[in-house]
């Protein structure tokens, strides 16, 4: 089973320096990827609440904001070497598809290949309709989309007809520089969810989820690779873990067959970022 780690970083806390030390001070430890999240636009009040935390609130620092991903990853991918990068997730319906394949595409080839592609629908409807998109069509949008990608990422010439996106053909290069293309690992714990996983993805990544909820997961999703004739042993099985974690836990993600479980980072202090650091050090030890 592999480490890595899943750092929302925000402003004014990661400064360029803190970031860049934080990545490299990462890599030395050996964890092998690292993740963010993504949210272009915050809001006071949302109809929905945000589901990673108890208030329903993103934490984020007084007049801060979180960094765009692949602006961040191409920073980082400078001042590493082997660290993989991850998004966890890229909000795709609320994206161009066009701009988000060529986007990722130009990381893949710059990093010589250490991207996964994190993909979810999103939550806050607020931040869809920002973007000029509708929210309660975002789950189909985003299936078309992940169709676009992949034209755009395999083919000489790329040409699409949809019901919410259309493509006239064109050409896309570089293109992604991974064998077999850049994984594309679904997010969402719901059928739609899985069910796209298992349609257009090569892994799932699960946020949030102790033990139990894991088991729950991992059930669902094998009968809904199954439906496409597929099985786990072909897909990546990531998990974010709840941030208290013990050993006998670690041994236990492992034995339910996680392929990949994303630590969370929590605070962004220098003194808190060091202690995280050594207490997963001291976790992937018994692996």
């Amino acid at each position: 089973m592999k480490i890595g780690i899943f750092a929302t970083f925000m402003s004014p806390l990661a400064t360029p320096d803190m970031i860049k030390t934080f990545a490299q001070q990462v890599e030395q430890l050996g964890i092998e990827s690292l993740w963010m999240g993504e949210h272009v636009v915050l809001f006071d009040e949302t109809v929905h609440p945000y589901p990673g935390s108890r208030d329903g609130k993103i934490p984020v620092p007084a007049g801060g904001g979180m960094l765009d991903t692949v602006s961040t990853f191409s920073f980082l991918a400078g001042c590493t070497e082997t660290l993989r990068f991850g998004t966890g997730i890229t909000l795709l319906p609320q994206r161009n598809p066009v701009y988000t394949a060529k986007e990722f595409a130009t990381l893949d080839w710059l990093t010589k290949g250490r991207v996964d592609f994190g993909v979810g629908v999103g939550w806050c409807k607020e931040e869809v309709e920002a973007c000029r998109y509708t929210f309660e069509d975002r789950g189909a949008r985003c299936n078309e989309f992940l169709i676009v990608l992949n034209e755009l990422w395999t083919q000489p010439v790329a040409e699409f007809s949809g019901e919410h996106f259309n493509l006239p053909a064109c050409r896309m290069d570089p293109k992604p520089v991974q064998e077999g293309g850049i994984p594309v690992i679904i997010g969402g714990h719901t059928p739609a969810g899985f069910n796209r996983a298992a349609k257009y993805g090569s892994g799932w990544y699960g946020f949030q989820l102790n033990l139990e909820q894991t088991k729950n997961m991992q059930i669902e999703l094998k009968a809904a690779l199954e439906k496409q004739q597929r099985s786990l042993n072909e897909f990546e099985f990531i998990i974010t873990p709840p941030y208290q974690l013990s050993r006998d836990a670690i041994l236990a993600y492992q034995d339910l067959g996680v392929d990949r479980l994303i630590l969370h980072l929590g605070s962004q202090k220098p003194d808190k970022i060091q202690h995280r650091l050594d207490e997963i050090s001291s976790l992937m030890a018994i692996l």
